[in-house]
């Protein structure tokens, strides 16, 4: 599956991790978005399921193990060249999970990672809508990193 000048969506999930008040952020190291901060995460592979590749991803990218909550959000990546045709189309799932073990590291796509409260959020240079996203899931989470229904498993099967 080519990413640049695909010929049709390409399905990626993210994973919105919040630990003590802080979320867990990637800053991209390769286009699209190089430099841009955003949660971690990556294409889904053939045979997996969301929740599978948002943990895989933030292991290649964070080197940290989580537990994938459920979805949270679902937003669409499309950037154009400068003759207008679409040269990257996403269609990204952040996926709301729970840390588990180890602490964050630069890895395979990403120059830098970090937890972040939300005051430092709104320093950096975000992806479209990914400041509304946190600032909701350190909302629902709330300071300790555990909300009340954080430890549902989604039940719908979508995961």
């Amino acid at each position: 599956m080519k990413r640049k000048y695909p010929d049709a969506p390409i399905v990626a999930v993210g994973a919105i991790v919040v630990r003590q008040g802080r979320v867990l952020m990637a800053q991209r190291g390769h286009p699209p978005g190089e430099g841009i901060w955003a949660f971690p995460g990556g294409v889904v592979e053939l045979g997996e399921t969301l929740a599978e590749a948002a943990e895989r991803e933030i292991w290649e990218e964070c080197g940290i193990r989580v537990r994938i909550v459920r979805p949270f959000g679902v937003v669409d990546r499309i950037l154009r060249d400068a003759a207008g045709r679409v040269e990257y189309h996403y269609v990204i799932v952040d996926m709301l999970a729970e840390w588990v073990e180890g602490e964050p590291r630069a890895a395979s796509d990403t120059s830098q990672v970090g937890w972040f409260s939300a005051e430092e959020l709104g320093g950096l240079p975000l992806s479209p809508g990914v400041l509304e996203m946190a600032m909701r899931a350190l909302g629902e989470v709330g300071a300790s990193g555990a909300g009340a229904d954080l430890t549902a498993r989604a039940a719908d099967g979508i995961m």
